[in-house]
C-alpha cells in the first residue's frame, strides 16, 4: 500500500503521485501533510534543501484547493525565479489527476503581460518572487483578498536577500484569518519577527534540525594553493568522467569567468547567475536537467531554484561566508535517498573553517589528494573502455561499412587495433598529464614524505640521479617494469645529482627492493633502500620554486631504454654497459 494514503491524501492524489514514483514519504512530508490536512493551522517547518519540502506543502494544497474557484486561493513566495518555476512545475505534476487545478508562476525577467493574462484566465495558486508580486499588486492585476494559505518557502533566504519589507507589504494584502506555512532551513531573528507578527500558535515541525546536513553526503576537501584552484578543479573533473554536478562560486563575475575557462578547455559546462536574461537562464537549466550539460557553475542565489535529481557532486571553489549556505549547497546532491559528494577546495589558511563546519554541522570531512596525472589517465582509459563495452551496436547499419573497415585494418592484429582505438581518446590526457606536478598542499609543517607515510607510502632511496642521464619518466618506467607496479601507484619522484627519491606503496617496497637486487644500469649496480627517516624534505623543493618534480628527460642523452620502453639486455643483472 502507498504510504501517502495513510497521511490523509485522497486516492485521486495518491494515484497521481504514484506515477511520479512517490510511495514513501520523507520525514518532513510525513509530519507536515497530516498536520495541515487535519485542521487549519499556521505552520513552521525547519527542513533542509532536498528533503521534499515542495511536496510537503504542495500535495496538501492540491488536496484542499477548490478547483471551481477562478481566483487566487493560495500564494507561494520563493526567493528566486528558478525556485518559482520549479515549484510550479511540481504542482502541475502533483495535480495531473485533479481536473481544473490552475497555477501561475510570476517572476521578474519574464513578460508581465503574459503573466497578467494567465491570472485573468483564472488560477487558484500563485507562485511568485516578492518583487514581481508587488509589481502586479501595484498595477491592480492581482487581488490577494481571498487567499486562504500563504506559503513562505526558503524564508531565511528571502530575508538574507533583503525581502523583509516586501514580505510585510505582501502579507498586508492578505486576509488576517489565512493560514501561514513557513519553511526555512534556519531560524534567524527576522524569522521570529514574522512568526510573532503574522502567525498564531503555529505548529512547529523539524526534520533533522536547523543546520544538519544529509547523512548520505560524503564531505571532502582538497588543500591547494590559491593559484592552483583551477588546475586542481580540472583534475577532479577529469578523475570523475561521469560527474554530474554544480560548481559554486562567490560572485557573478567569477561564475562567468570560470564557465568560460572550462568551456574553452573543452568541458561540457555553462554558468547560471543573475546577469543572464530569463531566456538564457531557462536554456541553461533545461540543458542541465536533460543532462546535455554535465557541469553547472552557479552563485548561491542563482542556485536556490535548482532542484535536479541524481547530482553526483557539489564542488565549492570557496567556502561560503555563512555556514548555512554550505548546508544549502551540499543539499543539492544526495536527494531522494541517493548518495552524493560535496567537495571543497581550500587553501591552508582556510583549513580552520573546515574544522568549524565539522563542529557546527556535526559532520566529518575527509581530506582528499588532488589526483596525479597517471591516475587520471588510467581513470579516463577505463571510462573509455566502459563506454565501448556499453555502446549499442546497430549491426544492420554498420554491416555495409564492414568491407571498408576490414581493408583499413588489414595487417593489424587484435591488440594493435585496440591500442590504436584507445589512443584516439587517451593520448590527449596522457600528453597533458604526463609530467603533471603535485598540486597538494600539506598541513602545517608536514612534509611530503610524512604525508606519504600517513597514506601508507614508503620513500625509497635509489642510487641513480641526474649524473646517470636519467629523468623522472625513465625512473617511473623502470620502477613499473622491474617492480611490477602500475604508474598511478607511484607517488612523487625527485632527482638529485647521484641519487633520487621515489614514493611507492609501503606494502610493495620490500618486493621492489628485492626485484632490483643485482640490477645493473649503465654499468652501475642499482641499490634501493627505505629512507623514511633520513630523506630531505620535499617541502623544500616547493619553497625553492624549481618547477615540477616530473621534469622532461633531457633528449641529448641516451636513456638506456628501447623505443618500446623495455630495457636493453646489457642493463640486466650480470651485464656491463
Amino acid at each position: 500500500m502507498n504510504k501517502f494514503a495513510e497521511l490523509g491524501l485522497s486516492s485521486r492524489i495518491v494515484e497521481g503521485i504514484e506515477v511520479l514514483g512517490f510511495t514513501e514519504p520523507t520525514p518532513i512530508q510525513a509530519q507536515v501533510i497530516p498536520a495541515v490536512l487535519n485542521e487549519p493551522t499556521d505552520l513552521i517547518a525547519l527542513a533542509q534543501t532536498g528533503t521534499g519540502k515542495t511536496a510537503a506543502f504542495g500535495l496538501p494544497l492540491v488536496e484542499m484547493i477548490d478547483v471551481t474557484a477562478r481566483i487566487p486561493l493560495a500564494l507561494i513566495l520563493a526567493p528566486t525565479r528558478e525556485l518559482c518555476v520549479q515549484i510550479e512545475n511540481d504542482l502541475r505534476n502533483f495535480s495531473k489527476t485533479t481536473k481544473g487545478f490552475q497555477t501561475v508562476a510570476v517572476y521578474g525577467g519574464a513578460s508581465i503581460r503574459t503573466q497578467i493574462e494567465q491570472i485573468r484566465r483564472g488560477v487558484q495558486v500563485v507562485v511568485a518572487t516578492p518583487g514581481r508580486l508587488i509589481d502586479l499588486i501595484t498595477r491592480k492585476a492581482l487581488n490577494l483578498s481571498d487567499v486562504q494559505v500563504v506559503v513562505l518557502d526558503e524564508a531565511d533566504e528571502m530575508l538574507n536577500m533583503g525581502f523583509m519589507e516586501d514580505i510585510d507589504t505582501i502579507l498586508a494584502e492578505t486576509p488576517e484569518d489565512k493560514q501561514t506555512w513557513l519553511f526555512s532551513a534556519t531560524m534567524p531573528t527576522e524569522i521570529r519577527q514574522i512568526i510573532k507578527k503574522y502567525m498564531s500558535n503555529p505548529v512547529e515541525i523539524s526534520s533533522g534540525g536547523g543546520n544538519k546536513t544529509n547523512e548520505n553526503i560524503e564531505h571532502q576537501y582538497y588543500m591547494v594553493e590559491a593559484r592552483n584552484k583551477y588546475p586542481a578543479l580540472k583534475r577532479i573533473l577529469d578523475f570523475h568522467p561521469d560527474i554530474y554536478g554544480i560548481i559554486f562560486c562567490r560572485t557573478k563575475a567569477e561564475t562567468q569567468d570560470m564557465a568560460e575557462r572550462l568551456i574553452k578547455d573543452g568541458y561540457n559546462a555553462d554558468s547560471l547567475h543573475g546577469d543572464l536574461t530569463q531566456m538564457q537562464r531557462d536554456k541553461v537549466m533545461n540543458a542541465f536537467r536533460e543532462k546535455t550539460l554535465q557541469v553547472l557553475i552557479a552563485t548561491d542565489v542563482a542556485a536556490r531554484g535548482i532542484d535536479v535529481d541524481n547530482l553526483t557532486h557539489v564542488l565549492h571553489l570557496h567556502l561560503p561566508d555563512d555556514m548555512a549556505y554550505y548546508t544549502h549547497r551540499a543539499g543539492r546532491t544526495a536527494r531522494a535517498g541517493k548518495t552524493g559528494v560535496s567537495c571543497v577546495l581550500v587553501t591552508s589558511k582556510d583549513l580552520y573553517r573546515i574544522k568549524q563546519l565539522e563542529r557546527t554541522l556535526k559532520i566529518d570531512f575527509k581530506k582528499m589528494m588532488v589526483p596525479d596525472g597517471m591516475a587520471i589517465c588510467e581513470k579516463q582509459l577505463l571510462n573509455l573502455l566502459h563506454r565501448v563495452n556499453e555502446v549499442k551496436v546497430d549491426s544492420a547499419a554498420i554491416a555495409r561499412f564492414m568491407p571498408v573497415m576490414e581493408r583499413e585494418f588489414a595487417g593489424m592484429d587484435r591488440d594493435e587495433i585496440m591500442m590504436r582505438f584507445a589512443s584516439l581518446e587517451f593520448n590527449r590526457f596522457l600528453d597533458y598529464y604526463r609530467f603533471a606536478e603535485d598540486l597538494n598542499v600539506y598541513e602545517r609543517r608536514e612534509t611530503r614524505d610524512q604525508a606519504a607515510r600517513k597514506g601508507n607510502m614508503d620513500l625509497l632511496f635509489i642510487n641513480l640521479g641526474k649524473m646517470d642521464h636519467i629523468g623522472p619518466k625513465d625512473l617511473l618506467v623502470m620502477i613499473c617494469q622491474v617492480g611490477k607496479l602500475k604508474a598511478h601507484q607511484i607517488g612523487d619522484i625527485r632527482l638529485k645529482g647521484a641519487y633520487s627519491f621515489i614514493e611507492v606503496p609501503a606494502n610493495a617496497s620490500q618486493t621492489i627492493i628485492q626485484a632490483f637486487n643485482g640490477f645493473i644500469y649503465r654499468g652501475r649496480r642499482v641499490r634501493l633502500e627505505i629512507r623514511n627517516d633520513k630523506e630531505e624534505s620535499f617541502s623544500e623543493k616547493r619553497r625553492s620554486h624549481k618547477g615540477s618534480s616530473r621534469e622532461m628527460p633531457r633528449k641529448e642523452h641516451g636513456s638506456g631504454f628501447k623505443k618500446d620502453g623495455g630495457f636493453k639486455k646489457e642493463h640486466r643483472k650480470g651485464k656491463k654497459g
